[in-house]
């Protein structure tokens, strides 16, 4: 076996990168391309991308988008304008109030004023992003490559089957799990969702389906944080019940939750539900957005970065280390470069990096009595 991460060729970065909005202010918009410019740049300046296997990155299919999303979804998003006057007019035309794209505040065009669109750009980068996660996961499960992190933008655990939304056009790792289970006949697959946003178009897709257990750790507080889905109570339907786990962090920010919470929900739920179910491959969805850093309502917990590449570490011990990272949200610049290259000295096997002693606890964090009510709540 190989350690890899998947750093895609400059054509393929420089693809990602150009999805940005049209009124070209960073300031206005904290999904931009700096995000994967700055990690790319921390992996260089501590050596880390030496250790590292590159793989030539790919756009996904209209076909592979259409494992997740409906047609009229795949061809809206994913084809550029010159493209789409070749294909039936029919089949674009859908619902016209899903086809109109706004007028945002700062001059540019978007879904909402999250989720802004480039005509010339953005349908390339969201396949490209998806394409990226697919090869690197079908590689990993194919036993030709040990693990990786997919470094791409946009990110995609909040598209559902036909809306696009919180940043995300496409699923990536809806998708993933779909291609592998579909096309390679992969029968048990986990996704761990580590967002602090819960991601309700993974558990839209696959919310009655028993071969993927999906499990998300997110700020919830009864219903009152972005997207307002991934209650508790949300286990999945028919054959699919008990294969939905959400642990639904409440109470705001009095205190914000950190390692300790995190810790405590991957020893006495994650992991235990994990091991039984026994998957043959781990997709992770890599938000960095519980990092301290992220201030509400972009975030607002106080994970620390060495938190993560501990939980990554934890994932290691399940399907033999297929283990697969793809970044989804995080928008301060240190606190994903910390988070992303704590999770790649995990999964590169840095042991004395992951120590958990290097694992920051204030003293603050000891579960108190309302911290232990939050966490059974959330549980």
């Amino acid at each position: 076996f190989q350690r890899n991460l998947v750093l895609q060729s400059n054509n393929r970065i420089c693809l990602m990168l150009k999805h940005q909005c049209m009124c070209g202010n960073y300031a206005n918009h904290p999904e931009h391309a700096g995000r994967i410019q700055s990690i790319w740049s921390r992996l260089q300046e501590t050596g880390l991308l030496n250790k590292c296997e590159r793989i030539r990155g790919r756009k996904a299919s209209l076909e592979e988008i259409q494992l997740v999303h409906s047609e009229h979804h795949s061809l809206l998003y994913g084809t550029s304008p010159l493209n789409r006057q070749k294909l039936d007019p029919r089949k674009l035309l859908g619902n016209v109030s899903q086809k109109l794209f706004s007028l945002l505040p700062c001059g540019g065009l978007g879904v909402d004023s999250d989720t802004v669109w480039n005509e010339l750009h953005s349908a390339g980068a969201a396949r490209m992003a998806v394409g990226c996660v697919i090869e690197l996961a079908a590689r990993v499960a194919s036993r030709e490559l040990k693990n990786g992190f997919a470094v791409v933008r946009p990110p995609g655990h909040h598209a559902e089957e036909s809306t696009a939304m919180g940043f995300c056009f496409f699923n990536s790792i809806a998708i993933t799990a779909k291609y592998l289970r579909d096309k390679l006949n992969i029968g048990k697959i986990l996704i761990v969702d580590l967002d602090v946003h819960h991601g309700n178009g993974t558990q839209q897709a696959f919310y009655a389906d028993p071969s993927i257990l999906y499990v998300s750790l997110h700020r919830y507080d009864e219903g009152n944080f972005f997207p307002g889905s991934g209650a508790p109570n949300e286990v999945g339907s028919g054959p699919g019940e008990g294969y939905n786990i959400n642990i639904a962090w409440t109470g705001g920010l009095d205190p914000p939750m950190g390692d300790v919470e995190y810790l405590t929900a991957f020893r006495t739920v994650i992991m235990p539900a994990a091991n039984e179910f026994d998957p043959e491959i781990v997709l992770v969805s890599a938000g960095f957005d519980a990092v301290e850093g992220h201030d509400s309502p972009l975030g607002g917990y106080k994970v620390t970065a060495k938190c993560f590449g501990h939980l990554t570490k934890q994932l290691l011990k399940l399907a033999d280390g297929r283990v697969v990272l793809a970044l989804e949200g995080g928008h301060d610049l240190t606190a994903i470069c910390d988070a992303s290259e704590a999770c790649i000295n995990a999964l590169l096997g840095n042991e004395s990096l992951m120590s958990i002693s290097f694992i920051r606890i204030r003293p603050s964090s000891q579960l108190s009595w309302k911290k232990k009510k939050r966490l059974l709540q959330g549980i």
